[in-house]
């Protein structure tokens, strides 16, 4: 099962529009993808207020993991730099 290990850095955290991109992001690829913090809280990331409700901020660490599938990984690529941009 592809897995991505991320440290958050968007700035301000997870909030809104992150949130929507990553929700948009994980509907249009069709196969679950689970964000898993740190404390172990799970959440399917095709709902935006799971997501919200972990409250995640920058520095934080969490898990991305998807069933294996054609473009897992590319999507896995793409939602990680949602969360931790390079710029």
């Amino acid at each position: 099962m592809p897995t991505r290990h991320v440290i958050i850095r968007a700035h301000n955290g997870v909030h809104a529009r992150p949130v929507a991109e990553i929700v948009r992001l994980v509907q249009a690829h069709g196969a679950p993808v689970t964000l898993r913090a740190s404390d172990g809280t799970t959440v399917d990331l095709r709902s935006v207020l799971a997501v919200m409700d972990l409250a995640l901020g920058t520095g934080d660490a969490v898990e991305l993991r998807t069933p294996d599938s054609p473009g897992a990984d590319a999507l896995l690529d793409e939602l990680a730099a949602v969360l931790a941009p390079e710029a």
